[in-house]
């Protein structure tokens, strides 16, 4: 069988030894005193992507999401897991385990129902941001619980935790990232000065990365290195990392940057001095309880390095261009494959695993910038589904193919999802594929002012679903790195982002359906956001140039002004991207791109 290079499907969930996991650490509990403890899937660093010492939420329940948590209390134990995951949380936990909606149910709510009044809950201060806990602490003052910071049991109870990564950080050249290190640590060391605080505490790897252009291997898919750091008002940085992972950054960073070892980190913020600007959404809770005990002023803001960090650069966006026709012409070439191959034996796993070998045909491929979503019939309804040799299923003809996928170039970090008709499709199946179209169209078409937020944008890619009575349970997009994390914040496109666009932000769209047993589609490109000359008004411009299936879409459900839009779509990816394919997808390319 053909192994991938940066992907494993093998199982990663244990759901059998999660009773007795769970019995050893309510064990250690009531040793403690505590009625429960509290499991994020996030590491210190509030990753999405956790490495294999982190797992400790699936460690305990077998559920592998890339958000959720877990509640143990001494006679029962939530998972609570959001809209993108219920499907899957069923399949992956043991009957001793009870799946929780979040955030319809909330954390303090459920625990005012399974705890009683004067009782504690435990949690790794480490592992909690300052806003996560005092939420917590409010909400439940009234139920008269508590919250208790402990060592964490769990690390504990696992006996073949694995060790923590020591990847080697490397410089990322300024050719790439557009600006140098010292300009960046001097724009936001002015910044520090003009509001008269002293330094900023930075816990957040993607944004050291992005500050001192250097990158990493700690965790997959995502070219961070775990550290966390200290910048000062006078431009100086102290840098708290692993002595094993600095010898190739040390003579780039040397003159401005302090390098000390990661127990250093508590000791150095007891001895801060004048107003320290913390970020509450980032912080970890125990480092604002030693800035507490040690009388350390703090102004709550969001971290400095997120605005600058999402508004890319004009080399950064020129460089993502290219990384995005590169990505575009490998999807291309994929597509192409698959609409010629016979269905019947070709698997999940053979599609994720021939997609990573076109995009390999690049020498610029450093990694695949998440595991390869590769869902076919009823695990398309899954939105983050991962293929394992379990749940690996052969295609068939009458379903449709869901793939979600992205490479990590030096140039660039992509993401793109299509969805493809595999034989013939039944109407409902094709009205829906359309109504997302409809919904990415309205989205990819927009003007808007400046100063519009996601959530201003986000019923655009939802209108046509909500006048059938559908609707997809994820935001509609995220943001996206530059040669760093896929999912990217401060700006995204959903409900909630109150983050206004502004001009050089790489944000997703991708609106989707899923009916739970029977299909899912989504279609997503990426977009950057543009400045309109001589106005106050911003606009989208698409990076992604891969043809959209036109044998889901029911033609007479669109309007003259979506079908105009598509038939342009496809007439820029035939001009872009023909140059770049063999003549047999160039062949496939004029045929899929016709007008309709």
């Amino acid at each position: 069988m053909k192994t991938a290079k940066f992907q494993s499907f093998e199982e990663q969930s244990s759901p059998d030894q999660g009773p007795k996991r769970l019995t050893a650490l309510r064990k250690e509990l009531k040793s403690q005193g505590l009625a429960g403890f509290l499991i994020p899937r996030t590491d210190m660093y509030q990753g999405e992507n956790v490495a294999p010492a982190d797992e400790r939420l699936a460690w305990l329940t077998g559920f592998t999401g890339s958000a959720g948590f877990c509640v143990a209390l001494l006679k029962t134990a939530g998972v609570f897991v959001d809209g993108r995951y219920r499907v899957q949380v069923k399949n992956q936990i043991n009957k001793v385990f009870t799946p929780v909606h979040w955030p319809e149910t909330s954390l303090a709510v459920w625990l005012s129902k399974n705890m009683r009044r004067g009782e504690s809950l435990g949690f790794d201060p480490w592992l909690h941001t300052v806003s996560e806990i005092e939420k917590a602490q409010n909400d439940l003052a009234d139920a008269g619980i508590s919250l208790k910071p402990i060592v964490n049991p769990i690390d504990k109870l696992w006996k073949d935790q694995p060790g923590k990564p020591i990847s080697k950080a490397f410089f990322y050249d300024e050719k790439y990232s557009g600006q140098s290190h010292l300009d960046k640590l001097t724009n936001l060391a002015k910044q520090l000065k003009q509001n008269k605080h002293s330094a900023t505490i930075i816990t957040l790897p993607e944004n050291i990365s992005w500050l001192l252009n250097i990158r990493g291997n700690d965790v997959a898919h995502v070219p961070i290195i775990h550290c966390v750091g200290i910048l000062h008002a006078d431009a100086s940085f102290d840098l708290f990392i692993d002595h094993r992972k600095v010898a190739d950054i040390q003579p780039y960073l040397g003159k401005v940057v302090r390098f000390h070892g990661m127990d250093k980190f508590p000791k150095d913020l007891k001895k801060l001095s004048g107003t320290v600007r913390i970020d509450p959404k980032s912080l970890p809770f125990a480092a604002i309880t030693i800035l507490k005990k040690a009388r350390i002023a703090c102004h709550r803001n969001y971290d400095p390095i997120a605005l600058p960090k999402a508004r890319k650069n004009s080399v950064e966006i020129s460089q993502a261009e290219q990384a995005h026709l590169r990505d575009s012409a490998a999807m291309c070439e994929f597509l192409c494959w698959l609409d010629h191959q016979d269905m019947g034996k070709l698997s999940e796993i053979d599609v994720a695993i021939s997609l990573e070998g076109f995009r390999l045909t690049n020498p610029e491929l450093i990694e695949i910038s998440f595991d390869t979503i590769s869902a076919s019939g009823p695990n398309a309804a899954l939105p983050h589904y991962r293929v394992t040799q379990d749940s690996d299923r052969i295609l068939q003809q009458g379903e449709v193919m869901l793939v979600d996928s992205g490479g990590q170039y030096l140039d660039g970090t992509t993401d793109i999802t299509r969805t493809i008709a595999i034989g013939a499709q039944k109407h409902h199946v094709c009205e829906a594929f359309t109504r997302v179209l409809q919904g990415m169209i309205a989205v990819s078409r927009l003007t808007f002012p400046k100063g519009t937020a996601g959530r201003d944008i986000d019923a655009f890619a939802r209108a046509p679903l909500w006048a059938a009575g559908q609707d997809f349970s994820h935001g509609t997009g995220h943001g996206v790195g530059h040669f760093l994390t896929v999912h990217e914040g401060p700006q995204s496109i959903s409900p909630k982002s109150t983050i206004p666009f502004e001009a050089g932000m790489i944000v997703s769209n991708e609106p989707g359906y899923y009916l739970e047993g029977e299909f899912g589609i989504r279609t997503e490109n990426l977009l950057v956001v543009t400045s309109i000359p001589n106005s106050d008004f911003l606009d989208f411009r698409t990076l992604n140039f891969v043809p959209i299936d036109k044998r889901l879409i029911v033609k007479k459900m669109l309007t003259e002004e979506e079908r105009t839009w598509l038939n342009d779509y496809h007439q820029i990816c035939r001009d872009k991207i023909s140059r770049r394919l063999t003549p047999n997808a160039v062949r496939w390319l004029k045929k899929v791109t016709a007008p309709l």
